[in-house]
């Protein structure tokens, strides 16, 4: 998955949405095979410009389906209380990154699904529009048929109800992590109550479904098919990678039994009084303990934010006296750095926020604070469940 040398293009429904530096290869080589496949479908000549110009259209239109697909899981991710950080375009497709894994079978079906029936909506949209427009070229276009008498608009509604029915078939395939192996594992999850079962046998068949495409992929080649040899090849690859993980994760979820974050975390913390000012902050919290952020809590031990010493600091020393930490911290951050002490441990693995703080507050159900969960600590953690 990608994870270096993204660039964010827009901000969707509060969702970052960016392309990974693998798609600017793939939109060249899309651009660059579709013109000479509306070259051939058209009857142009070398020298005409009309077939790159249909690719371009082409090639971007295929980027807002698979654009359109990731915000489909990500819009019923968010219904579901799942956050999403951000969305990537990348060589293989998209990724929607959720903040967490759903917490039950039917939330998991659900955010599978959605993906599958966005693309399922754009490619009906795209074939009965192209049908309406000119039924009877449509179809030859949709065929791939040399020279055919249709129009370049029609042509280009062929390809993306082609290329949209492709990606609806491959991403319903059984394997995980692709939406199909995602949609087998909340089936498998709502039989037999157990999440780790249900992934690690979505898994298993991920992994199955990566060995054919490699294998696949390997024949391909050695028939003289070089570019979707390899490039079936790196699929299975990455399918396989992805899926092994997967299955060593819930498999360490299991070892990791009925542990809860209140048996790893710090029971003491020590939190920074609402009222206190800044001032008093910085000398008696930061200076003191030298840590940089504490957690800030109203009269009733509360959780109410993180104070970072960076935005401490950043009050003018003449207002330090005055001004206290409840008027300087972010209130609307604060679900994303609390976690539930009675939730599972397994729960943090997958936790954005935690790896970007190093720490979140544990708190109860009442919103009071009732430990410190580190990085440090899981870590601890999931080295003694896997010894």
């Amino acid at each position: 998955m990608p994870t270096r040398g993204r660039f964010t293009l827009l901000t969707i429904r509060g969702i970052p949405v960016g392309v990974d530096w693998s798609w600017f290869f793939v939109l060249f080589l899309i651009i660059w095979l579709l013109s000479g496949f509306y070259r051939d479908i058209l009857g142009t000549s070398q020298d005409s410009v009309e077939p790159y110009v249909l690719a371009v259209v082409s090639a971007f239109g295929f980027f807002a389906s698979i654009l359109l697909h990731e915000l489909g899981h990500a819009v019923i991710a968010q219904r579901n209380g799942i956050g999403i950080s951000s969305i990537t375009l990348w060589m293989f497709g998209g990724v929607a990154a959720l903040d967490r894994d759903p917490d039950s079978a039917g939330a998991e079906f659900r955010i599978a699904a959605a993906g599958p029936a966005v693309t399922m909506v754009i490619g009906f949209a795209c074939l009965a529009l192209g049908v309406a427009i000119d039924g009877s070229t449509f179809w030859e276009g949709a065929g791939f048929e040399e020279n055919a008498d249709i129009s370049t608009g029609v042509a280009v509604l062929a390809w993306l109800a082609n290329i949209n029915l492709l990606i609806l078939v491959f991403n319903l395939l059984p394997a995980f992590p692709l939406d199909g192996g995602r949609i087998v594992r909340a089936i498998v999850w709502r039989l037999t109550s157990n999440r780790e079962k249900a992934t690690i046998f979505s898994a298993r068949l991920g992994q199955g479904f990566a060995y054919a495409f490699i294998a696949i992929g390997i024949v391909m080649l050695l028939f003289g098919d070089l570019f979707f040899g390899a490039w079936l090849a790196l699929i299975g690859w990455m399918l396989g990678s992805t899926a092994r993980d997967t299955a060593n994760r819930s498999k360490l979820n299991t070892k990791l039994g009925g542990l809860r974050v209140a048996d790893v975390m710090d029971s003491e913390p020590v939190a920074i009084p609402a009222g206190a000012t800044v001032e008093q902050a910085l000398d008696e919290y930061f200076l003191r303990y030298r840590w940089p952020w504490f957690p800030v809590v109203d009269a009733g031990q509360r959780f109410i934010g993180l104070l970072n010493r960076g935005t401490a600091d950043a009050v003018p020393e003449t207002n330090r006296n005055s001004q206290v930490v409840s008027e300087i911290i972010d209130p609307g951050g604060s679900t994303d750095q609390t976690v539930g002490s009675d939730e599972p441990l397994d729960a943090l693995l997958a936790n954005v926020e935690l790896r970007r703080l190093g720490g979140l507050a544990a708190v109860d159900a009442d919103g009071r604070l009732t430990g410190i969960v580190t990085l440090e600590q899981v870590g601890r953690a999931l080295r003694d469940a896997a010894t």
